[in-house]
Formats: structure tokens, C-alpha cells, sequence
């Protein structure tokens, strides 16, 4: 079996002592935050992400490990809006996009373009994830629209159908 990176889940935080496997996963991938050099913070979602694909293991507080489902569980009454947000997360990073969050931002996430880690070069997208059957007012879109531009980012909606499928659509400003 490969080696995994085992995370003690307290409080609302995933934190790591910065291993080899969690260095070389940030390294490649930029899962996580390094915290002072010496610890790696997991998102949520990207905790998730992971655990599905056998890099992590998140014991609970009877050094048990949760499985999936359990996790999942956990995580919904925290943040209910999770698995919208995971859906769109889970599919930009299967096609290849480093994900982060963009809450200072006002959005949910921000992505960089591939090849791109962030560090390197600036997000070039701020996404929000929207079910499909939810009704946005021209409000909601214009201040969404508003966070993008005032960040220098393109805005993208992913659009969540029931099936979990996402469909992107990208909003840009013209000047005729």
C-alpha cells in the first residue's frame, strides 16, 4: 500500500508536521499551506480530495481513522454548502488546476491557470460554485462580477447539476 499522510483532526483544523510526503505533495501539487516552515494545513476540501485518492488518512479523536463518509458526514455539519463546493473543486482539479480559496476575495475559490503554482504568477479565475437549480439576482451577479474585475481575475460559475456534473461559464467585460 502507499504511504499516506496521517492527520489528528482537532477542532476545525487539519494540520501536519511537514513530512517528506506532504513537502514533495505540496511541492508538486501546492495541497495545503505551509504554516512557519514546520506544519502543513489542509483545507477541507482538499482533505477530501485526498482521502479519495488514498493520500490521507484522518484519524479521530480515538486515533481511529474516519473513512470517507464519516469525514463527509462531519464536514456537512460544519460547512453545509460543502459538497456543492466540492463538486466544483474535484472536477478543476481532476482537469488539472491548482484550487485555492478566495476568501479575502469575497469568492470561493481562486484558480490557476495550469503550469501555473500560486507564487509563480497571479490566480487567473474566482469561482463560485452555484447549483443548478438556484436563482441568481442581477444583484448577486453584478457583485460577483464586481469581485472579479476589482481583482484583476476573470469570473467563473460552476454551475452544479444533480448528478454532481459541473459546466463552467466564464464572465468577462467588454468594451465595445
Amino acid at each position: 500500500m502507499e504511504e499516506q499522510i496521517i492527520i489528528k483532526w482537532i477542532g476545525n483544523n487539519l494540520i501536519v508536521d511537514t513530512t517528506d510526503l506532504a513537502k514533495d505533495l505540496f511541492d508538486k501539487s501546492r495541497y495545503g499551506e505551509i504554516l512557519d516552515n514546520k506544519k502543513i494545513q489542509y483545507s477541507l476540501l482538499e482533505a477530501m480530495y485526498l482521502i479519495e485518492r488514498k493520500k490521507l488518512v484522518i484519524l479521530n479523536n480515538k486515533n481511529k481513522p474516519l473513512s470517507t463518509e464519516q469525514f463527509l458526514k462531519k464536514v456537512i455539519k460544519l460547512e453545509p454548502n460543502f459538497q456543492l463546493r466540492y463538486f466544483v473543486f474535484e472536477d478543476l482539479r481532476k482537469r488539472g488546476y491548482i484550487v485555492k480559496t478566495a476568501l479575502k476575495f469575497g469568492a470561493d475559490f481562486r484558480v490557476y491557470d495550469r503550469g501555473i503554482k500560486p507564487g509563480e504568477d497571479h490566480a487567473k479565475w474566482v469561482v463560485y460554485p452555484v447549483s443548478e437549480g438556484e436563482v441568481l439576482t442581477w444583484y448577486e451577479f453584478a457583485a460577483k462580477n464586481r469581485v472579479a474585475h476589482s481583482t484583476r481575475k476573470r469570473l467563473l460559475l460552476g454551475i452544479v447539476d444533480v448528478e454532481g456534473s459541473v459546466t463552467y461559464y466564464e464572465v468577462k467585460w467588454l468594451k465595445p
